[in-house]
């Protein structure tokens, strides 16, 4: 095996600006690499785009020890072929020993062609990280992901080829504070793309985003298939507390909601300051995306509900009351 180096950090960037999952990941591999200090690793992150020398303090400031820039006109708009191109060479170019990549739709794109480009591994979609045996001589990933519908988590390793590779989804991880004071080294890679490109873009339209992006929210009420009949009532709640409307994957599978507000292993991982569920039993596939919030209120009639084992506050009862009392109490 060839020697390998460093954890690399993937860090997504759309029109120059940076996404938090690639911060969350500079976090995260900063923790890897003091728990195997003895290796002498760093974080090294790779960056791709046009014009993006400015981002280099706010990468060095989130825990980069060393920022590669790819710096070209044709890397300004992402392109599978391009990005595939530039991010395997930088990986044949310094033999990282680890390299993560959030889980957007950009990374799981970009992901597994470099994987295959380079001769590698991958593990998708992962939600937790962590390394083997402090005092290996190696630094192997455990790289923890969902399976059966989430019903299961499993733990997978690439012992025999580098770099170890994964995918890991946004919000799982926490954002790191900025240390403005941090000092690292800026390392401007030279891109060579001499390759016509296979696929070219004539025009690209941008989506008109509606309502709230759940991904970001601070407060969050959530509404199950107990809630189905009184969704009006969670909306007056949410309106009158500031907070922000999702939902289980019931809900969107009866169409009372958009895909974009489900929680969940199939919808979108959120991590509030305040989860408050309503009529949620508690399946596998939906803690999988709401287990992180920083404070859990479960209200269910059963009491026996999964949601309860990870709630920090639990009321055994009917939702759409305790939602009414609440609306009530909020009108006075």
């Amino acid at each position: 095996m060839k020697i390998t180096k460093d954890i690399y950090v993937f860090i997504e960037q759309r029109e120059n600006k940076i996404l938090p999952v690639s911060f969350e990941l500079l976090n995260e591999a900063n923790k890897l690499v003091a728990k195997v200090k003895h290796l002498n690793y760093h974080v090294v992150a790779v960056v791709l785009g046009y014009n993006i020398s400015d981002l280099t303090k706010e990468i060095i400031g989130h825990g980069a020890d060393k920022v590669i820039v790819c710096d070209d006109e044709l890397l300004e708009k992402y392109s599978t072929q391009y990005y595939c191109d530039v991010l395997s060479l930088v990986v044949n170019e310094y033999n990282p020993d680890s390299l993560l990549i959030g889980a957007t739709v950009l990374g799981r794109d970009l992901a597994p062609r470099v994987s295959a480009r380079v001769n590698t591994g991958l593990t998708a979609d992962a939600t937790m990280i962590n390394v083997c045996d402090e005092d290996s001589e190696q630094a192997l990933l455990l790289v923890t992901r969902p399976a059966f519908g989430g019903n299961l988590y499993g733990t997978i390793v690439c012992p025999n080829t580098r770099p170890q590779m994964a995918t890991i989804r946004p919000n799982v991880f926490e954002i790191g504070a900025f240390d403005k004071t941090k000092v690292g080294e800026v390392i401007n890679f030279e891109v060579k793309i001499t390759d016509l490109p296979q696929v070219v873009s004539t025009a690209i339209t941008k989506k008109e985003i509606k309502g709230v992006n759940i991904a970001s929210a601070n407060f969050i009420i959530s509404v199950g298939r107990g809630m189905a009949k009184h969704l009006d009532v969670a909306k007056e709640v949410c309106e009158s507390l500031n907070a922000t409307m999702a939902c289980s994957r019931a809900i969107v599978d009866e169409g009372l909601a958009e895909k974009e507000i489900q929680v969940g292993q199939t919808g979108t991982t959120v991590r509030p300051n305040v989860y408050i569920a309503c009529g949620i039993s508690g399946a596998a596939q939906h803690i999988a995306g709401m287990e992180n919030a920083d404070y859990i209120i479960a209200i269910n009639t059963d009491p026996n509900a999964a949601i309860f084992s990870i709630a920090n506050m639990g009321i055994v009862g009917d939702a759409s009351v305790v939602l009414k009392e609440l609306k009530n109490l909020l009108a006075k």
